[in-house]
């Protein structure tokens, strides 16, 4: 297998889906995979044609974490570089704040590094035999693509501590329930409903939808003052492009009524 063919990049509509293909390690990322997935969605950022990403792994697991064996042989190829926002973190993307949303696809195992890579996404779609963990506990690997901060942030504190002091696999029910996994679906079945999601996503009006995320994501770092007042910002912006204007004389028109969210619901009403 070639280097070029560890991450797979395929579109269906406005969905970019990349996937990590390296089934015979359970997906487990060396340093040249995660420069190729950094790329990958630096690609996607920069494609005004593509609004939503799906990021899964092939054969049936999305990620083990690093490629230990890579690690433990020296993996050159990969960046330990101190950085912010926009930089390449060890597996790739993770510190990446993209304008666009991103759905994690997860069935099998998500551990360890693979843990943070659907940690890092907007939306996580589980299938039921899934197994998220933070696995390398065992081998002194620490949590450096996002996870001590992502984690607490997702599930809140004492169930954060609880995965990450103790290690333990966390299944698809479980982490449905404790709000890790946003949707439950039936083992392969991930990748399918997380496209069918990013098309429904893509449907929406994409300035107000991406203002309202941005702001989400900008308010964990900025007291409530500034955080109102970039909200309003981005909200003034997206009503300056005539997007507010134009969803609001659809309404007038009829769509929408009585929280239809498609042609086929207003059919129904």
């Amino acid at each position: 297998m070639t280097q070029a063919e560890t991450v797979l990049i395929a579109r269906d509509g406005p969905v970019t889906i990349v996937s990590i293909n390296r089934p015979h390690c359970r997906n487990a990322v060396d340093g040249a995979t995660a420069k190729r997935l950094f790329e990958a969605f630096r690609a996607f950022e920069a494609d005004d044609s593509s609004s939503v990403a799906v990021l899964t792994g092939a054969g049936g697991h999305f990620c083990a974490g690093a490629d230990l064996k890579a690690v433990a042989a020296g993996d050159q190829g990969r960046s330990y570089d101190l950085g912010g926002h926009g930089t390449i973190a060890p597996m790739g993307p993770t510190r990446l704040r993209l304008s666009k949303p991103v759905i994690a696809a997860v069935e099998g195992y998500a551990v360890a590094g693979g843990f943070e890579l659907a940690l890092w996404a907007d939306m996580r779609v589980v299938a039921d035999n899934a197994t998220f963990g933070v696995f390398c506990r065992r081998f002194g690997v620490p949590l450096i693509d996002l996870g001590t901060i992502r984690l607490p942030r997702l599930i809140g504190q004492s169930h954060a501590m609880d995965l990450i002091l103790t290690g333990r696999p966390v299944g698809g029910q479980e982490a449905y329930r404790i709000g890790l996994a946003n949707r439950l679906v039936q083992r392969g079945q991930a990748a399918a409903q997380a496209i069918m999601l990013a098309k429904e996503i893509a449907a929406f009006p994409q300035a107000c939808l991406r203002a309202d995320r941005l702001s989400a994501l900008r308010q964990w770092e900025l007291p409530e003052e500034d955080a109102i007042a970039a909200e309003m910002r981005g909200g003034l912006a997206v009503i300056e492009t005539g997007e507010t204007q134009d969803g609001a004389a659809r309404f007038v028109a009829g769509d929408g009524r009585h929280g239809a969210f498609s042609e086929d619901d207003d059919a129904e009403d």
